[in-house]
């Protein structure tokens, strides 16, 4: 990579996941095979069995969240390895910026593989499956404070603020119509605009994620004892918007936070734009790519090897 050129790199969180993902990287590069056995005798259980196969549970959050952090991590170290590629920042959507801190090595992986096993295990059971939704509110020049006021009174909170254009609402399932009702009143004669329920298990970042906070914080303070926080400046937080301290009860905060507030994206976004010249997405999926292009940015996907080939094909 180009050495006086400022990289970034971003890392989507838990819907990137399908079955198979992350088994190319596997099948051709060292680095990624050791990191799913690191991932596999550090929890117990075959990582890689359940990334590439049809075993159902990969969206289980209990699983699905170490799967993802593995998958991505491989991917990262994959691209370390063959193309020498070198971040100078990081970011995560969600939980993906537990792999962006993998990825700048503020924590070790196999602490946050256990960290984040807790996590999926926490969140999923702080709803009972069915209680709580999510839904995306698609439309131009979005503004989350407003939206907040329109749903005023009702269990659901503003979950990710993805761009101008998709907030992400959650809450109790049962007031979701009438979020959608309200929503689509105060917006739908303005311009062109879409309600589109997630297949989720339960109401993440929202106020029902509360009630987890204190057990997160403990996990993370009990398993997180190698944190280096020199290097956290380098990475987004999702709950701040801005870039972590270097203050090792401010990052555990942040990640605590995380879980029952906003996810402030479009803000991550243009605190990383503002750093670098070059942003790459690295997931089983690319959905980061299109908010990016909200901001007038260009983020390069890279899902597999041919996809890295094309990108990194002569930066060397």
């Amino acid at each position: 990579m180009a050495a006086n050129k400022c990289i970034a790199v971003v890392f989507p969180g838990q819907g990137s996941q399908r079955p198979g993902m992350g088994k190319e990287f596997y099948e051709q590069i060292p680095a990624c095979r050791e990191t799913y056995q690191e991932a596999s005798d550090t929890l117990g259980w075959d990582v890689a069995a359940m990334c590439f196969g049809e075993d159902e549970r990969i969206n289980l959050t209990e699983y699905t969240q170490p799967c993802i952090l593995a998958t991505e991590t491989a991917m990262y170290r994959g691209l370390v390895e063959r193309y020498n590629f070198a971040p100078q920042y990081f970011g995560g959507h969600s939980l993906g910026e537990f792999t962006a801190l993998v990825a700048a090595r503020v924590m070790p992986f196999a602490q946050l593989l256990t960290i984040v096993q807790a996590r999926g295990k926490l969140m999923q059971e702080a709803v009972p499956v069915g209680v709580g939704g999510m839904a995306a509110v698609i439309s131009e020049g979005l503004d989350a404070p407003r939206l907040s006021e329109i749903l005023s009174g009702l269990p659901i909170d503003v979950a990710n603020i993805n761009s101008s254009n998709q907030v992400v609402i959650s809450g109790e399932a049962a007031a979701m119509p009438q979020a959608e009702k309200r929503l689509s009143q105060a917006l739908g004669g303005e311009k062109p605009f879409r309600f589109v329920p997630l297949n989720v298990s339960a109401p993440f970042h929202s106020r029902f994620m509360k009630t987890i906070e204190e057990s997160f914080s403990w996990t993370l303070k009990e398993v997180g004892r190698g944190i280096v926080p020199e290097h956290a400046p380098q990475v987004t937080s999702n709950f701040t918007g801005a870039f972590h301290s270097d203050s090792v009860p401010e990052i555990i905060k942040n990640l605590v936070s995380q879980l029952s507030n906003t996810v402030n994206w479009q803000e991550n976004m243009q605190g990383l734009a503002a750093q670098s010249a070059n942003i790459y997405e690295i997931g089983p999926g690319r959905p980061l790519r299109e908010f990016f292009k909200t901001i007038n940015i260009v983020c390069q996907s890279i899902t597999g090897l041919a996809a890295a080939q094309k990108v990194f094909a002569g930066a060397n």
